[in-house]
């Protein structure tokens, strides 16, 4: 008797969590990623969780989803591409509606089997990759320019505003360096001109010495740096104590993490004239940008970190899109739908910043800054 009275109770205990558990599930919607929360672009991780985190907040504390609330579930890859497929793989299995913000181009090229076989959404990869505007991945919604159309402004500028043509380029060694590489080669070619030098450094290293001397050798006027900010900022405090280099002009990429680069070098009393800084969005601090209110009013309450910068800013821009699609599904939470509705968000969603689905992507302009009396400012051509 006392053991069938354990047995049915175990039943109804297990029943209940089951009933539980299916009834917490349905009122959530999982949103998953994979991002580097330690190596060398750990910055990266830590400002889109953030970021994420913040809007998301907001979003379940006005119950802005109907009575749902939505998760970011993200675990750490460390920047390598083997833990990312780890993850996604392991995320996958947790009945998520999208994958969202995976950072790194190495690390997205490792799980894109895993995108193609499932079909399943991927919003707004953290990477300006060419081969994720490629129309045959048409789960694959982007929201950023790509590489290429940074470098394609980078390259204008300095050729036919600072008319300077001796550039160099210092590069990761992976998929991520190799696509800056390629499009700095194409992009030099439409302007007549030959890349002047090039020198390499392993992803996750500091292992700089070989191309900084290569470089420095060559003697350029622009070097072009297409690394993560660890090794992009050595590289222009090494170049700025050198007597050959310190006056030269460098030029960095958005993954380039535009904010860590000057508090690096501030914190090592390095001058930060002669640096631009590409990114795919417009000032996080410019103030007169109605989506910049917001982003600052969210952050400043809802955010972990209180931190702005341009990662910040873009991590939010995506999750405000990423929550308006699954808002208009009217419940119809399927992969299909979500996808179509990521590709035809409302133009004037982000205010002053126009949304418009072109080239696998969301966005097309790209902005160069300087960084001067302690601000950001755009450079205008």
């Amino acid at each position: 008797m006392v053991k069938k009275l354990i047995f049915v109770t175990l039943i109804f205990i297990i029943s209940y969590f089951i009933i539980f558990e299916k009834k917490d599930n349905n009122n959530k919607i999982i949103i998953g990623s994979s991002l580097a929360y330690s190596g060398s672009p750990k910055s990266w991780g830590e400002n889109v969780d953030n970021a994420v985190n913040a809007y998301f907040n907001y979003v379940n504390n006005n119950n802005l989803l109907n009575d749902k609330q939505i998760e970011f579930l993200a675990l750490d890859d460390k920047y390598e591409p083997s833990l990312t497929y780890e993850n996604v793989k392991s995320i996958l299995d947790k009945n998520i509606l999208s994958f969202f913000g995976v950072v790194g181009t190495p690390t997205i090229r490792r799980v894109m089997p895993i995108f193609q076989d499932n079909d399943i959404p991927f919003f707004s990869p953290f990477s300006g990759a060419s081969f994720l505007r490629d129309k045959e991945f048409e789960n694959i919604i982007n929201f950023r320019a790509s590489y290429k159309q940074e470098i394609e402004n980078i390259i204008d500028y300095v050729v036919n505003n600072k008319k300077l043509s001796k550039i160099s380029i210092f590069y990761q060694n992976d998929e991520y360096g190799e696509d800056g590489y390629i499009s700095t080669l194409q992009t030099m070619k439409d302007e007549n001109l030959d890349l002047h030098s090039a020198g390499t450094y392993k992803r996750n290293t500091l292992s700089i010495n070989h191309a900084f001397n290569e470089i420095k050798n060559s003697k350029p006027e622009v070097v072009l740096l297409i690394g993560a900010y660890q090794a992009n900022s050595l590289f222009i405090k090494r170049a700025k104590n050198d007597e050959l280099l310190k006056n030269i002009l460098f030029c960095n990429i958005s993954f380039s993490d535009a904010n860590s680069i000057i508090k690096d070098l501030e914190d090592s009393n390095i001058d930060t004239s002669n640096i631009i800084f590409s990114n795919v969005v417009p000032n996080y601090n410019d103030k007169t940008l109605k989506i910049v209110q917001e982003y600052q009013n969210i952050i400043q309450e809802y955010g972990k970190n209180k931190d702005l910068g341009f990662i910040s800013f873009e991590a939010f821009l995506t999750s405000k899109i990423l929550v308006d699609a699954i808002s208009r599904l009217d419940g119809k939470y399927s992969h299909k739908n979500l996808i179509n509705s990521l590709k035809n968000p409302p133009k004037d969603l982000l205010y002053e910043i126009k949304l418009e689905f072109k080239n696998q992507q969301l966005l097309n302009n790209t902005y160069l800054f300087e960084y001067k009396n302690g601000n950001f400012q755009e450079i205008l051509k």
